[in-house]
């Protein structure tokens, strides 16, 4: 195993190949416009994986998904490069010197004592205060720093986190839950009155008060609400799979009886005990050339959604997929595999009749078995799969 220095190096050279004279033509047209999708989509991977680690998956594909986002910065770093504006160890540099200047009571020559993370994070407000105040001449806004592009929820902790350095914050968690009481009575006027710009006015109150909220309890709103539409995906796939095996028609349920469905999907998931360990378990890559990408990309595309599978296309010409132990990466090839049958462990017979559910009504013609608790199905590029639950 190389030492992080000479692996950097070597992601850095890897780089340099890529985009120059006869390297990669995909490489070479990027910009830093044409590149951003993709920092963006990488970032919310590396969120994907991460919400898997928690839940009790394999640490691997964490792994992989942070070594495709740092491949964005070094991708990056080498435009800016290419232009003389800096490297990759002006960037290194950067954050280094960043982070030892503002942690002078780790590695300062006199370190100084500091009476827990709070005082921590006021020294941090003091000093980047500071900092700028050197390169403009201006202290700024203890606010600046926060994207105004980064997600609504997030934003508004991020604020209130970056205004209470400096002490404007409630004393304690009772000041907070009150606020939230009197936007949510604030909010009932209005929903009262009907008037449209009233109620989102009051509305966003709310959610600026829940996102202050969830900073007091230290669990951010982001990360919470994410898990919350995980929970709501999950219950409601179980209610259409319910349905789907007692032979309800779409759209012919009533909600009483959805409902029923709901609290069963509830009970089951208080009845999974929580991950006593996270497992680091390896990581099979299955490698297939198909001659028609497109069609088999739009076809796994919503197999892995139905599976809560994770894609990318961080790689030109690729279609990858991961479930947290077994990646199927698709590329296009001149010689595509056929004739191959293969097996993919389902973790339960609800997950296999979700997946039927879907199958049968996209794409009908794939399915080749749908015995219970059993799917076989082709996909566009000729390969079989079968869809089973794990024995015992």
């Amino acid at each position: 195993m190389g030492t992080p220095g000479a692996e950097l190096e070597r992601l850095v050279d890897i780089m340099r190949r890529l985009r120059a004279e006869g390297g990669c033509p995909w490489d070479r047209e990027q910009d830093l416009r044409s590149l951003r999708p993709y920092l963006v989509e990488e970032a919310f991977e590396v969120l994907d994986e991460m919400d898997r680690v928690a839940q009790g998956g394999p640490w691997h594909p964490l792994c992989e998904e942070l070594g495709d986002l740092l491949f964005q910065i070094v991708f990056h770093a080498q435009l800016a490069s290419e232009l003389g504006e800096f490297t990759m160890a002006d960037v290194s540099k950067a954050i280094s010197d960043k982070i030892t200047s503002r942690h002078p009571h780790v590695f300062g020559e006199k370190q100084v004592q500091v009476d827990g993370a709070e005082q921590v994070l006021a020294n941090w407000a003091k000093l980047k205060a500071e900092e700028r105040k050197r390169k403009t001449g201006k202290e700024g806004s203890v606010l600046d720093g926060v994207p105004t592009a980064a997600p609504a929820l997030l934003r508004a902790e991020r604020l209130t986190e970056k205004a209470s350095r400096i002490g404007f914050d409630w004393p304690d968690l009772a000041g907070v839950r009150g606020k939230l009481a009197e936007e949510l009575a604030e909010l009932d006027a209005a929903i009262a009155t009907g008037e449209r710009d009233a109620i989102e006015h009051e509305l966003g109150d709310v959610l600026f008060s829940l996102a202050n909220l969830a900073r007091f309890v230290k669990t951010p709103a982001e990360d919470a609400l994410r898990m919350a539409i995980r929970r709501f995906t999950a219950r409601f796939q179980h209610i259409e799979s319910a349905l789907h095996d007692e032979g309800v028609p779409f759209g012919g349920a009533t909600l009483e009886h959805m409902e029923r469905h709901w609290q069963a999907a509830k009970a089951q998931e208080k009845a999974l005990p929580p991950p006593r360990s996270l497992p680091r378990a390896p990581l099979a890559t299955l490698r297939l050339g198909v001659s028609n990408l497109e069609a088999q990309r739009a076809f796994w595309d919503s197999v892995a959604t139905t599976l809560g599978w994770s894609t990318s296309r961080s790689e030109p010409d690729t279609a990858r997929y991961d479930s947290g132990s077994v990646r199927l990466v698709f590329h296009r090839a001149e010689h595509p595999a056929s004739g191959a049958t293969f097996t993919l462990e389902a973790p339960s017979t609800l997950a296999v009749a979700r997946l039927r559910q879907v199958m049968e009504q996209a794409h009908p013609r794939s399915v080749v078995d749908s015995a219970p608790g059993h799917l076989t199905f082709r996909d566009p590029a000729g390969l079989m799969w079968e869809y089973t639950p794990i024995a015992g």
